[in-house]
């Protein structure tokens, strides 16, 4: 099922996609709890999927895509942790970091290796042995569609196309073979980030702070797909364009920490709770840091992953 929340005459819902349109859940079984929220239907749990499933195959009332104004799926989530999954991206942006940080020097071709051979912009031997993430601002979750206002401080915008999974069911020291019973569904994640302050305070041994925690900087949707309805996640299709030329066409197999591994690192010894969304981490060759090629005021920026769908925002300079 594809699940979305949405505004309509000033009103928040539950929503479900379908082909003729969307579904207004929380008014076609209105006295039903698990039907008020995207968070409320989460916790429910099963019992609230299988109803649903049974509103939609009572044939009813469908609402024009076009009339509603969408919301993020999960305006407020629990919590947000972004991972670094995929090692291609990993390897792009340190290579990138290298090129940039050798562009400012008298002789860049000296520096260049120089940077090289200190090591530092190699892939840490950690990234192998564990799943790394930070924990992201969770009240800077906007919709598709939304402007967003770029941070005046930064002139280096950027954006990182993902992939999300949703915690359906709590959990500690969840291994990785009972992962996939605690996720609930899946989304699209758009990572903007203004890279200027990030290099800045990442020099501070830190996880980033003022590059990614802006307001409107995480973009999740249009839709959560459940598990149940995307059965492999493994195998997806994930383009991103800027004003409609391709930037990156790549595909979730080329994952090298999967969402049960991510599970099971951050579970132990730490409980996971419904309605936490984790990232993959960019794919490959999925931000602009990776092209050393980034956005400029008025650019629309637009994230694809199959069975999922479309998010698309435009990027204004304060």
């Amino acid at each position: 099922m594809k699940l979305l929340t949405f505004e309509l005459q000033g009103s928040q819902y539950l929503g479900a996609l379908t082909q003729a349109g969307v579904v207004n859940l929380s008014t076609t079984v209105p006295d039903e709890p698990a039907f008020s929220s995207m968070q409320d239907f989460i916790e429910a749990g099963q019992p609230a999927l299988d109803l649903a499933y049974a509103v939609l195959a009572s044939s009813p009332a469908i609402i024009d895509s076009d009339r509603i104004n969408w919301l993020a799926p999960l305006p407020l989530p629990v919590q947000i942790r972004d991972c670094l999954g995929f090692e291609k991206h990993l390897k792009n942006a340190f290579e990138s970091a290298v090129k940039v940080g050798a562009m400012a020097a008298d002789d860049p071709v000296k520096a260049e290796e120089e940077l090289r051979a200190s090591g530092r912009f190699a892939v840490p031997e950690v990234w192998y042995q564990q799943p790394i993430y930070y924990k992201a601002n969770r009240f800077s979750v906007a919709p598709t569609g939304k402007e967003i206002a770029w941070p005046a401080y930064s002139q280096i915008m950027d954006f990182e196309l993902e992939m999300a999974c949703i915690i359906g069911k709590k959990g500690q020291d969840i291994s990785k073979d009972k992962a996939h019973e605690h996720i609930f569904g899946y989304t699209i994640f758009n990572d903007f980030s203004a890279r200027d302050a990030q290099m800045l305070e990442s020099q501070g041994m830190l996880g980033p702070a003022k590059g990614k925690d802006f307001d409107d900087s995480i973009i999740l949707g249009p839709v959560i797909v459940t598990k149940d309805e995307l059965t492999d996640p493994y195998n997806l299709r994930m383009q991103a364009r800027v004003n409609g030329e391709t930037w990156c066409d790549n595909n979730s197999s080329t994952i090298h920490w999967k969402f049960s591994d991510m599970i099971a690192h951050i579970s132990m010894g730490e409980t996971l709770h419904p309605g936490e969304v984790i990232g993959s981490g960019t794919v490959g060759l999925g931000c602009g840091l990776e092209h050393l090629r980034f956005l400029n005021d008025g650019d629309i920026v637009e994230l694809e992953i199959d069975q999922i769908g479309v998010i698309s925002n435009k990027v204004i300079k304060r």
